[in-house]
């Protein structure tokens, strides 16, 4: 039997740490060991930082973003192009597609893809209310960005049936050769996506 040289304080913020996605019980202790050796400097701050995130975050009632007011930032950012809107997975798809800044749109998180062997129907996902946004008026494109997996694909094509009966341009990003890829190391599935989507040069 294993013997405990921390407090129960310590143990739970070790375990708390594990659930964090990256973070194995490893990481976690040196995570929590680093926080209790910069206690003041950095704990003390985190803590305040994580309490009044608890306190303030909440999910955009239009397009499911992570925010402090509702609607969000982006959706109430009158230099968008809200007649475009982005449709995601997740909220970090959103983070990571506002870090690349190639688009200034609008988005919609869809909390997910379908996926019938998990249980994950329609209903458990915002395509409704993206139809809903849609019918309000304007939107002229639809871009789905959505993971290029099986489940991704699924929903990208559900989606588009949904939206069959209005007059928009619904598009998906290009799949492919990434950006300094190497033909060598990349799978069949992405060099065959990659020379469907071939285009001018």
């Amino acid at each position: 039997m294993q013997k405990r040289v921390t407090g129960p304080e310590i143990e739970r913020l070790i375990q708390l740490l594990a659930r964090v996605p990256g973070l194995g019980p490893r990481s976690a202790r040196r995570a929590a060991l680093h926080l209790i050796k910069k206690k003041d400097q950095l704990m003390g701050p985190l803590a305040l930082a994580m309490n009044e995130a608890h306190d303030k975050v909440q999910i955009c009632s239009t397009c499911g973003n992570a925010d402090t007011v509702d609607p969000c930032t982006v959706c109430t950012d009158p230099a968008r192009d809200q007649s475009v809107i982005i449709v995601v997975e997740d909220v970090a798809d959103l983070w990571a597609l506002e870090r690349a800044a190639a688009m200034n749109a609008g988005y919609h998180v869809l909390g997910g893809t379908l996926s019938p062997l998990d249980g994950v129907g329609p209903d458990d996902l915002s395509i409704a209310g993206l139809v809903d946004r849609v019918a309000r008026g304007g939107v002229r494109e639809i871009l789905i960005a959505v993971n290029a997996t099986v489940e991704g694909q699924t929903t990208a094509h559900y989606i588009t049936e949904q939206l069959s009966g209005f007059d928009l341009k619904v598009t998906r990003l290009a799949h492919g050769v990434p950006v300094g890829g190497e033909l060598d190391y990349l799978d069949e599935g992405t060099l065959a996506a990659a020379i469907r989507a071939r285009t001018a040069f």
